[in-house]
């Protein structure tokens, strides 16, 4: 399915179908909901939890050497199966919170439009900054795709980031259900101009303005 809900082909769970993407950006984006399978979720969710575990950890030299043993045998698994970006299911599967892409704080969509996202984010363990609050840089990363998503849904069309300003106005937890909202401010031909606030109840934790360019066919 392509982002303004059109369908596409996919190809089926395991398949390798080689890299056929020709010239520019993607003009769409191949969401589903089953690729890779009913656990593909839990997977993700496990590998969130290593993030977060690793980043906790002070393992002993001993445990060092047994954990590189063992992500030897998991990375080669992974290695085994590599595809490229256009048809990995990382970041398409619509029904996993930020579509199952670990880059991205985990996000889960409560209502989009197209005037606008809201978003329920939890920063956790692996997203801190320091003294128990986020790190800014994921914060950014978390507006950055949200306000994409807002600015896609407002086109029809895949865009990119112009502009991105954050203002952070509070601390921002750790493991706590923060609320994100997007709005479009206005829209000049392929310029997309949003807004977005980040709250922990009442309290603004930062909030973001953007500019965001829909993409021409064929543009990088």
């Amino acid at each position: 399915m392509s982002i303004d809900g059109t369908s596409e082909s996919t190809p089926a769970s395991g398949e390798r179908t080689g890299d056929a993407h020709e010239g520019g950006f993607r003009t769409d984006m191949m969401i589903s909901v089953d690729r890779c399978g009913p656990r593909y979720g839990e997977f993700i969710e496990k590998v969130l939890e290593f993030m977060d575990r690793a980043r906790a950890a002070f393992p002993s030299e001993e445990l060092v050497d047994e954990l590189i043993d063992d992500l030897t045998v998991v990375n080669a698994k992974l290695a085994a199966v590599e595809i490229n970006e256009w048809e990995s299911p990382s970041g398409t599967r619509i029904d996993l919170p930020a579509r199952g892409n670990i880059t991205l704080p985990p996000y889960l969509v409560d209502t989009a439009g197209d005037d606008g996202v809201r978003a329920r984010v939890t920063f956790t363990r692996f997203h801190l900054g320091g003294n128990n609050a986020a790190h800014g840089g994921y914060i950014c990363t978390a507006f950055d795709d949200l306000l994409g998503m807002t600015s896609a849904l407002a086109t029809g069309k895949v865009t990119r980031t112009a502009y991105l300003t954050v203002n952070f106005r509070s601390i921002t937890p750790l493991n706590t259900e923060l609320t994100v909202s997007t709005s479009i401010v206005r829209l000049e031909g392929r310029k997309i101009f949003v807004a977005a606030t980040m709250t922990d109840g009442d309290r603004l934790c930062a909030k973001a303005d953007g500019l965001f360019i829909a993409l021409n066919p064929g543009q990088p």
